[in-house]
């Protein structure tokens, strides 16, 4: 029987800062994580946009929060932000559900820089009605993976545990009692502790399942991120919002561009709590709807869009800028379904157990890992 101050499930960004939270105030902390290392998922595999609040014009609240520690994240992880290029929005001429004038009555308000751009060599603005130049950066997941990595393992405070996942739950007292199997070990293993923190994102109603606890209302998407070079276009990004359009951003320092679409980067959605998609078979357990896979790895992963991505891109940029496509990435990306109304993208922190304590961690956006502080930090 191992015992700990508390258990953080998921180890992607939100559960590594999660547990380095907790472990800096003393407390002793196991970090689990199903995969063979952290940071595998979606914490990698994103746009690495280091999101000011400009994303969202029909969803004050998101906007606000993202604005919220876009300085604090900053400060913090300056080694890993990339701020040295430009950055532009774009109204389309059919089909945004935004104008110009919203636009920019939004960004008024929150008092976000935003320049209108009359003329511009590699933008097409026969299909642009505005174009804005902006001020948005960009984080390095590679570099942002390898410094939370080394943050947790060196932590006295923080076990790791690999290759790790929980069976069965229970309770004594005011501790949760736990049974969890490590691969390459005969048996299960027990584990007791007060506190429990869900960050494991696509697999969170999974995990609340577990607990028989409740679960929130999720859609789930296999999503595609592009890899793009251009020594034209340089390192510079292009929004085109607000609708089915797609942006382009410097993927942190790594000189490629990431490439997404709203048409074309989902591949497939599960409308169920759990992410269910037909190209998971029984018998292959690496991907199950309670124990999703790492979908870049796997054989049945969707058929690149690359491609259409990049046509759509090029509506709206000079015929002299050219793209070259290198790779892409694919992920699980889950949202709430009520995000679908005004395309919010809200932090859900939730306390569903006060003894012993149980708190599910829901985001998206990589600037509110500090949300967590707000719901233990009276623990």
């Amino acid at each position: 029987m191992q015992t700990y101050d508390a258990l953080v499930v998921g180890g992607g960004i939100f559960g590594c800062y999660a547990a380095l939270y907790l472990a800096r105030q003393g407390r002793r902390v196991a970090l689990m994580e199903r995969e063979s290392a952290l940071f595998k998922k979606a914490s990698l595999v994103n746009q690495a946009r280091l999101h000011g609040g400009y994303h969202y014009p029909r969803s004050m609240a998101t906007a606000l929060m993202s604005d919220e520690h876009k300085e604090r994240f900053t400060r913090e992880h300056r080694a890993f932000i990339h701020a040295r290029f430009e950055k532009y929005y774009a109204i389309d001429r059919f089909g945004s559900f935004t104008d110009p004038g919203q636009f920019e009555r939004f960004c008024a308000r929150l008092n976000l820089p935003c320049e209108r751009i009359e003329h511009h060599p590699l933008f097409n603005y026969h299909r642009l009605e505005a174009l804005y130049l902006t001020e948005e950066h960009s984080f390095d997941p590679v570099l942002l993976r390898a410094f939370y990595i080394n943050q947790v393992s060196s932590n006295p405070h923080i076990t790791v545990m690999l290759n790790t996942t929980l069976e069965k739950t229970g309770t004594v007292g005011r501790e949760w009692e736990l049974e969890y199997q490590t691969q390459g070990q005969e048996g299960v293993q027990l584990l007791r502790t007060p506190l429990v923190i869900n960050a494991t994102y696509a697999a969170i109603n999974s995990l609340n399942r577990l607990f028989k606890l409740p679960e929130l209302s999720l859609t789930h998407e296999i999503s595609e991120i592009a890899f793009i070079h251009s020594p034209t276009f340089g390192e510079r990004g292009l929004t085109v919002m607000d609708g089915p359009f797609g942006s382009i951003m410097p993927y942190g320092k790594s000189g490629l561009l990431s490439l997404s679409s709203v048409a074309y980067t989902h591949h497939k959605i599960s409308y169920e709590n759990l992410p269910r998609f037909d190209c998971q078979l029984q018998e292959d357990l690496s991907c199950q709807p309670e124990r999703p896979g790492i979908c870049t790895d796997c054989a049945r992963r969707p058929v690149s869009n690359a491609q259409k991505m990049l046509s759509q891109m090029r509506q709206y940029l000079s015929e002299q800028v050219v793209f070259d496509y290198w790779m892409s990435y694919f992920t699980i990306k889950s949202k709430l379904k009520s995000s679908h109304i005004d395309d919010s993208r809200p932090t859900e922190i939730a306390c569903l157990r006060k003894e012993p304590a149980f708190y599910c961690l829901f985001a998206g956006k990589v600037n509110s890992i500090y949300e967590v502080e707000k719901a233990v930090m009276n623990l």
